[in-house]
């Protein structure tokens, strides 16, 4: 079928009624969601920061380091276990999962500021351990209420989505630490405080923002993401440059001011394209609206052999807004339990239960627990292993920083990277992963044999690694077992992060650190006092650790081969075709039914006469 109408160059100027018009296709578009994701995501990552105030709560709190590990791991178990947020946004809006999110970012770092700032009495530890848990858990709240929606409005693009919205966590840390000097100076426990009320207070701000669109594919659509990550790419390099200036010259609060404006700028810069897409497509909406030559629907009949059985016509679903198709009512629908160990073919919608008991997914889920476990492990122990190692303190902000910058960068180039890889050469996602586990054991040796300023490096190496395995993370899931309960699958990988770090963090890394330390002071013959903190100094204190986390590292590689084996014929073949005629399907629903009214049927309509328009 084709679509077409008669040319029009009125496009109409921008009177009120035009600027009222234009307003509202902006703050209703599907760009500017995008947007509203990426300032949700910039401050979605406070748990990456635990490395800068860690040593606060460990100081006030009198902690040893198998206590600080164990908080740092209930950080991680919250910020990671979002089982829950998938099963809530599987059956309710957006907005409902970004409003639980806000409500428990600010009650769990808000009591943590409390008893740090000793403004109520000492917690024990499974308080702390239950205010971390909830305060962190809020990220995955907004992780999957503002990333999830993207994603299945994007489908074609999903490597791009995840890369770009995954780097915005990335880069989050040390945006949110330029911000941190700016407001409150070097005072590490109002940081607790900021990470506490501003990432909710953006979440309730775009709360009607962030949900489900029908899928109207555009042309140019990868290229506006480029135009974001190009965006993304300046804010990075100057957070960069800030941190290399920062690091040897001591900056007064005006000048961090000053820089925290220029991040502002930056993170508000993507706005810019928003608008300029969004007026493209207004033109194009107003061509179809006051062209008076009604729509020109030309229809052919298909031949015989083309010819396909009746089928059940396509429906949207209410709560993901994907298409699917509908059963006929007369059909029993099989137990979810019965069909458990029968799952469909790769790529196709997996039930729950079919991907948890999947092979693909049992080996993917390893994997991620050695890689990211070791790699975390690393990040949250930063603080103590450049004191133990004789780092001066300030540059322990610089490793958090350092890490929150390559962080971003390899999620953006996993994402991004994987995607073009994957389109142009059918390079398998997998086979990506493999690699970034196999350079992150470079950064845990660096660590293990101490390498003069070898910190430096190793935050970059561990950075780049860990961000790089998320995309690649949440991208196999969706392409290996569908988009239909994306939203719990989606969070149940995430929970390979605090599997891994409880083993590698707490058991591993705490135990032996403690060890160390102990066995210092008994050779100093001093006494360690209750309450007291225990510190460790040399390069013994973490060597053993990392080279576990090393060998750990290197099976998970070995392991994600497995997974490079099985989807080999997968990969090679193509994976996003279903969406393309999912969308293809829409747009001649939507030009059969004529100029729709919503937001998205208007610019599905626009889109096709200025294909036309185009094409003339």
């Amino acid at each position: 079928m084709v679509v077409a109408g008669p040319v029009n160059n009125g496009g109409g100027a921008l009177g009120l009624a035009g600027m009222k018009g234009l307003s509202v296709q902006i703050l209703t578009g599907r760009w500017f969601m995008v947007f509203a994701s990426f300032l949700i995501m910039s401050a979605a990552g406070a748990t990456y920061m635990f490395g800068i105030y860690s040593s606060d709560i460990k100081k006030v709190l009198g902690y040893d380091q198998s206590t600080l590990n164990l908080l740092s791991f209930f950080k991680d178990l919250g910020a990671n276990v979002g089982v829950l947020s998938g099963l809530i946004n599987e059956v309710t809006p957006p907005y409902v999962v970004l409003s639980i999110g806000a409500v428990l970012n600010f009650f769990g770092y808000f009591m943590i500021w409390l008893a740090v700032t000793k403004k109520i009495s000492t917690p024990k530890v499974w308080q702390m351990c239950l205010y971390i848990c909830i305060g962190a858990n809020s990220q995955s709240f907004a992780n999957t209420g503002s990333l999830v929606p993207c994603v299945k409005n994007f489908p074609e693009s999903r490597g791009s989505v995840l890369g770009i919205l995954k780097g915005y966590v990335g880069l989050s840390g040390a945006i949110i630490t330029q911000l941190y000097h700016a407001l409150y100076g070097n005072d590490s426990k109002s940081l607790i405080l900021l990470i506490g009320w501003l990432p909710a207070a953006i979440s309730l701000v775009f709360l009607r923002t962030i949900r489900y669109m029908k899928v109207i594919r555009q042309t140019n659509e990868i290229k506006v993401f480029y135009n974001f990550l190009y965006i993304s790419l300046g804010l990075a390099g100057f957070l960069m440059i800030m941190i290399i200036v920062q690091r040897p010259v001591q900056f007064t609060r005006g000048e961090y001011g000053i820089s925290a404006a220029a991040v502002l700028v930056l993170l508000f810069l993507p706005l810019a394209v928003v608008i300029a897409e969004e007026f493209k497509l207004w033109q194009s909406k107003n061509l179809a609206v006051n062209d008076p030559t009604p729509l020109k629907i030309i229809t052919e009949k298909p031949s015989p052999a083309e010819t396909i059985p009746s089928l059940p016509a396509p429906s949207y679903d209410t709560t993901t807004n994907s298409l699917t198709e509908t059963e006929p009512s007369t059909e029993k629908q099989a137990s979810c339990w019965r069909t458990a160990f029968r799952p469909p073919d790769r790529g196709d919608d997996y039930t729950i239960l079919q991907a948890l008991f999947s092979v693909d997914m049992l080996v993917l889920f390893m994997s991620a627990i050695c890689g990211v476990g070791g790699t975390l492990t690393a990040i949250d122990n930063l603080g103590q292993i450049g004191a133990s190692l004789g780092y001066p303190k300030l540059s322990v902000s610089t490793f958090v920083s350092l890490v929150s910058i390559w962080n971003y960068l390899g999620r953006v180039a996993s994402g991004f990277g994987s995607e073009i890889a994957l389109k142009r050469y059918k390079f398998p996602r997998p086979l990506m992963l493999t690699i970034t586990l196999l350079l992150s054991c470079a950064g845990h040796l660096l660590i293990a044999f101490n390498v003069p300023n070898g910190l430096y490096l190793a935050s970059v190496i561990i950075g780049f690694c860990f961000g790089a395995q998320w995309p690649l993370l949440f991208a196999i899931i969706s392409e290996l077992f569908g988009l239909k309960y994306y939203s719990t699958l989606y969070n149940f990988g995430a929970v390979a992060s605090p599997i891994g770090l409880y083993v590698l963090n707490v058991k591993v890394t705490g135990y032996l650190y403690d060890k160390e330390a102990e066995k210092q002071m008994a050779a100093s013959g001093v006494k360690r006092v209750a309450g007291e903190e225990l510190d460790c100094k040399g390069v013994d204190c973490f060597k053993l650790s990392f080279i576990i986390i090393t060998a750990v590292t290197l099976f998970g590689a070995l392991v994600s081969l497995i997974l490079v084996l099985r989807t080999k014929k997968f990969y090679k073949s193509d994976i996003y075709m279903k969406f393309r005629e999912q969308s293809k399907q829409a747009e001649t629903e939507m030009a059969m039914n004529g100029n729709g009214t919503g937001p998205s049927e208007t610019k599905g309509v626009a889109r096709d006469f200025n294909v036309s328009f185009n094409n003339k």
